[in-house]
């Protein structure tokens, strides 16, 4: 059976204030036109189809018009991740064809989606695992009624799974695949992927999917294995969404799934619709046209001058027309300690105790960072509540 894995669209989101949807669109008719030139037989899509839990009209239509373009030759199965809304993606799903498939419900996934092959191999179960907010499941996914698991990723995850494979169990012959939407340990994050920290960690280990063929994760932006072979794998993101994932060569997933179980995958590269460049020089330098190769590029330019440059941010851009940051660093700058960068993957309660730290000349004992990481957890379960509404 040939699968095609992607994930993290994140359909409406912008970069540095760049509206990305005409790309994303160019992208899913990129991904259309592969699953039809490959002959793709199951499309999963691992989490975070949009980039907020209300998404832009526009990127709804995007992925209504996407799902039933793909649904056309190939089955598709969609599982929810942190950022969008597992209620509000898996709407209607009691009454999609049997084509599209959306397995939003914690509740269910041990329910899966059964997809014969002609392959000479049994019936493909293709299990969904929505992103689990331990919060939200921890509860709902106990073994026994009243104990909660413990509130923790690796809890609900790991029973998660149990559940899995003990309805894999009672299929033999049948082969597996699961989709997740989670921080697996061992793999490399990204500047740009949304924190989603409980009590600090938000790794689940490697070993909490043995027992399955394919594990096609979603969350992280970078393609990459989970441990040794191709079994584990995260697609990544098919745009950058971040100037940290500018070295990336994002792609989509295929993955051949022979009759014994065996994997094996080649990465499709997807379309760039501009590079992402770091450019530095004076403001010279910018206008003489030493980086010309970069006008049509997404650059972050920082321009070296040791005074600020008169209409500094007109001249860069009549330069660079697609610049999405311009910043004034003097290279002859005194040197000084630099700041902690705080980007997405920046843990919260670190930052706060920065700040406490910066205000009051001390740093926090244990009892205050205890009490920061407590009102941290509560606003970001309230939050991640809201959006499930």
């Amino acid at each position: 059976m040939r699968i095609l894995h992607t994930g993290d669209w994140h359909l409406g989101r912008t970069l540095l204030g760049a509206d990305l949807l005409e790309h994303q669109a160019v992208f899913l008719d990129h991904l259309v036109q592969v699953v039809r030139d490959r002959a793709v037989d199951l499309v999963v899509v691992a989490g975070d189809v949009y980039d907020r839990a209300i998404p832009p009209v526009e990127a709804v239509q995007m992925l209504s018009h996407v799902l039933e373009r793909l649904s056309e030759t190939a089955t598709v199965v969609v599982t929810p991740g942190n950022h969008d809304s597992a209620v509000r993606l898996g709407f209607g799903a009691g009454v999609m064809s049997d084509r599209v498939r959306i397995l939003a419900e914690p509740s269910r996934l041990a329910e899966p989606v059964l997809v014969d092959a002609d392959d000479g191999g049994g019936p493909v179960a293709v299990y969904g695992l929505p992103y689990l907010q331990p919060d939200m499941v921890r509860y709902a996914l106990a073994p026994v009624p009243d104990e909660p698991l413990a509130r923790s990723h690796q809890a609900v995850v790991g029973a998660a799974m149990d559940r899995v494979r003990a309805d894999l169990a009672g299929r033999p012959g049948t082969r597996s695949v699961v989709v997740a939407h989670a921080f697996v340990g061992g793999a490399l994050a990204s500047d740009s992927e949304q924190d989603i920290r409980v009590g600090g960690v938000d790794r689940v280990a490697e070993s909490t999917f043995d027992g399955v063929d394919y594990v096609a994760l979603g969350h992280l932006h970078g393609p990459q294995r989970v441990g040794a072979g191709d079994r584990i794998r995260y697609a990544g993101s098919p745009l950058a969404f971040s100037f940290g994932e500018r070295n990336h060569t994002k792609s989509v997933t295929l993955v051949d799934l022979a009759a014994d179980g065996a994997v094996a995958v080649e990465l499709l590269p997807t379309p760039v619709p501009r590079p992402l460049v770091d450019v530095r020089g004076s403001i010279e330098q910018i206008e003489s046209g030493v980086f010309a190769e970069h006008v049509d590029a997404w650059v972050r330019v920082a321009v070296t001058d040791t005074v600020h440059p008169e209409r500094l941010y007109a001249r860069v851009k009549d330069r660079f027309p697609h610049a999405l940051a311009i910043t004034h660093e003097p290279a002859d700058a005194p040197e000084r300690s630099a700041a902690r960068t705080v980007s997405a993957t920046s843990d919260p309660v670190e930052v706060a105790a920065d700040f406490v730290t910066y205000a009051t000349g001390g740093a926090p004992d244990d009892v205050e960072l205890a009490i920061l990481r407590d009102a941290y957890e509560s606003a970001a379960a309230a939050l991640a509540e809201q959006g499930a509404r």
